[in-house]
């Protein structure tokens, strides 16, 4: 099966997929009104999310799964829909798929069904999709997800969106357009690969609200184990739900934004929306039930087809899977049967790991540091931990840690575009550059810079470039005095300002003193002597 597939015209149009995210709640057109009335409406954003589940092989056959292998290198022939094959639950995938119901609180149902979905497609080749449409795996769940509000910024705020269900389905393979030869390449290596679909009910009202509880997601597939989360891989998936309405009174028409790969995108796509369909109804019109695309370049999304009439996806059980049954606990096994082959929620719930929400209240209880630090050291994959690892490196504060670690460390690695684990800086040495700035061994301003040279010349410790550069505190008491007169007789205005009661005056002249000493004078000991040469 390494031989491509070759369609030679070119693919009519998108995958279409059911949407269960409570459309029957859209469906009113707000009626045009005078032009103050539009600042009245409000955005409605409920998401479906495509989650691929991370498993070794996919969800009906024993091909592997692994990203960027070469074009039909994983394609068993159930995948390739050769005739007389038949599915194989992965039981990995279903253990995936409670984990994930287990963490957002949903009911998981103790059987659920699988069904088939027609639709063509070229590079889905059975011509349906296996799904669970009647009866999903796990349903009515909560997500509590936080962002930061207030005017700067900086306070914690909780909300809560409900999660319809948690389904498992198979993935379609992929098709490569050739637009210069007017083909179509397929590649069927994703094919079958499992996916949970989230389906989250229209409880968000913008573009940033959407974005925090994507990451929370992400941050808690991440933590679960169940997907690795890469969007830029396509592991996770947005599609957005999206109408505007008054407040009181039923929801509008709504617009589906397909397939995106960015949360930074997915606000951006949002917030376009709604403000489109402001302007649409502002100006006397009405919002199409259509699926659009957002383009990251331009900034807008765009039609790609009508939702109306769309085609019957004639739904039918799978004839080929019994139901699906999971079991609460030991107990619960039919007799004789064997334990390790069955799924028990029970052992799922107890092998959950530390969650973002929970890990967030316990850095705060633990460290004593703000809500909003929590919240940037969770949602930064390894910040937690390199945090951690610097604390148990150095006697210093936490609160005095954090600060380095949220601000220089991760500041650096944004400017860089790197991850917490390519930091050249590694706990261990910034813990001792604190224990350097601690003890008194050098100033606050000089530490800044010796991280700047840790940064550029990974390998060296805080201690070999304060060595290599002279950077340690002046300790001859006779030079500070002496540079701090010289200070003091080269600003008479100050010190007469200082002496008539102007103390902020005070900060200049330290300034000073620092620039002559290049910051390797103690500011506390340069206060107190300038203190006494201009009183």
């Amino acid at each position: 099966m390494k031989k491509q597939i070759l369609i030679l015209h070119p693919k009519a149009s998108c995958v279409i997929r059911r949407i269960s995210t409570r459309s029957s709640r859209h469906y009113s057109q707000p009626q045009p009104r005078a032009k103050s009335a539009p600042e009245q409406l409000v955005g409605v954003v409920g998401l479906e999310i495509h989650a691929q589940i991370q498993s070794n092989t996919k969800l009906f056959s024993g091909s592997s799964v692994r990203f960027s292998a070469p074009p039909n290198s994983l394609v068993s022939f159930f995948d390739a829909s050769l005739p007389g094959t038949l599915p194989v639950l992965n039981r990995r995938c279903v253990e995936a798929a409670v984990m994930t119901g287990l963490a957002l609180n949903c009911t998981i149902n103790r059987k659920s069904l699988f069904d088939r979905k027609h639709y063509f497609y070229a590079d889905l080749p059975a011509g349906y999709q296996i799904t669970q449409q009647r009866r999903p795996i796990a349903v009515d769940g909560m997500l509590t997800y936080s962002l930061l509000g207030g005017k700067k910024r900086n306070q914690v705020m909780r909300k809560n969106v409900h999660i319809k269900q948690i389904q498992l389905e198979q993935d379609s393979g992929k098709s490569l357009h050739d637009d210069l030869r007017s083909q179509t390449l397929i590649d069927l290596n994703r094919a079958g690969v499992g996916l949970m679909e989230l389906v989250m009910e229209p409880d968000m009202s913008c573009g940033e609200e959407a974005a925090a509880a994507v990451r929370e997601l992400q941050l808690i597939l991440q933590a679960l184990g169940t997907c690795q989360g890469n969007m830029s891989e396509g592991q996770l998936r947005v599609d957005a739900n999206v109408s505007v309405h008054r407040p009181d009174e039923p929801l509008g028409i709504r617009t589906e934004v397909k397939n995106i790969n960015s949360v930074r995108y997915l606000a951006r796509a949002i917030d376009y929306e709604i403000r489109r369909q402001i302007d649409v109804l502002q100006r006397g019109g009405r919002v199409q039930n259509e699926t659009r695309a957002y383009d990251s370049k331009t900034g807008e999304t765009v039609p790609m087809r009508d939702k109306e009439g769309l085609q019957d996806y004639r739904f039918m059980p799978e004839p080929n899977l019994p139901p699906l049954i999971v079991y609460e606990d030991n107990t619960s096994l039919p007799t004789g049967s064997d334990a390790c082959q069955a799924v028990v929620v029970q052992k799922i719930r107890e092998g959950l790991p530390e969650l973002p929400s929970v890990k967030r209240d316990r850095l705060v209880q633990t460290y004593g540091i703000l809500p909003e630090h929590s919240f940037t050291l969770v949602n930064e994959d390894g910040l937690v931990e390199y945090f951690e690892a610097v604390l148990k490196a150095t006697k210093r504060e936490p609160r005095k840690v954090i600060g380095w670690v949220t601000n220089s460390l991760l500041g650096h690695l944004k400017q860089h575009d790197m991850s917490v684990s390519q930091s050249p800086v590694s706990p261990p040495a910034l813990a001792e550059l604190l224990e350097l700035q601690e003890t008194g061994h050098i100033s606050s301003s000089v530490a800044k810079q010796v991280f700047q040279e840790m940064w550029r010349s990974s390998g060296k410790t805080a201690s070999q470039i304060i060595h290599e550069l002279d950077l340690g505190l002046v300790s001859d008491m006779a030079q500070l005095h002496s540079i701090c007169q010289k200070v003091v007789d080269s600003n008479p205005d100050e010190v007469h300002a200082i002496r008539n009661g102007n103390k902020k005056v005070l900060n200049k002249l330290i300034g000073l003193v620092q620039k002559e000493t290049k910051g390797r004078a103690d500011t506390v000991l340069v206060r107190t002597i300038l203190l006494e040469k201009t009183s």
